[in-house]
């Protein structure tokens, strides 16, 4: 039985190769979560799969993938360990990735976050509040595109 980290390792590649084949630039570089975002808000709305999109199928691997793969964007940019126990049976959900200065994350919890809760919980300001140097403007990818024929900001 594969451990978590190895569980983390296939995921996150797993999830950017399939991103790139969709027109994500799933690269590992800090500017990537901003795809992430972008992923999100096309493919969900408040807090459900926008029907025909991505996270139709297989919603809680593709969202443990988007952890994992967020995750490591900042272990491989910033430093870090994964840790967590094999033998808790929600280690998917409690998988913490420690920092170089001590900051513990959950990135798993924080992809589910901005699932749940939309642009106010994004995943790019995350990842610049704990030491990404995220250069690309994140407001665009943030604004769900426009379904309804309606400006994105129109509530009515």
């Amino acid at each position: 039985m594969p451990t978590i980290r190895e569980d983390i390792d296939t995921a996150s590649q797993w999830i950017a190769g399939a991103l790139s084949e969709s027109g994500y630039d799933a690269d590992f570089s800090p500017n990537s979560l901003v795809e992430i975002d972008r992923f999100f808000s096309e493919h969900s709305a408040d807090g459900q799969p926008v029907p025909g999109g991505l996270l139709c199928e297989s919603l809680g691997s593709r969202l443990f993938s988007l952890g994992a793969y967020s995750g490591e964007v900042l272990r491989r940019n910033v430093g870090g360990e994964w840790r967590g126990d094999d033998d808790d049976p929600a280690v998917e959900l409690t998988v913490e990735l420690h920092l170089p200065d001590s900051t513990i994350c959950w990135p798993m919890q924080r992809v589910m976050k901005r699932y749940q809760n939309g642009p106010s919980d994004s995943v790019a300001m995350w990842g610049s509040h704990v030491g990404l140097n995220i250069t690309r403007d994140p407001w665009p990818a943030l604004r769900p595109p426009d379904r309804a024929g309606k400006p994105w900001w129109k509530f009515w």
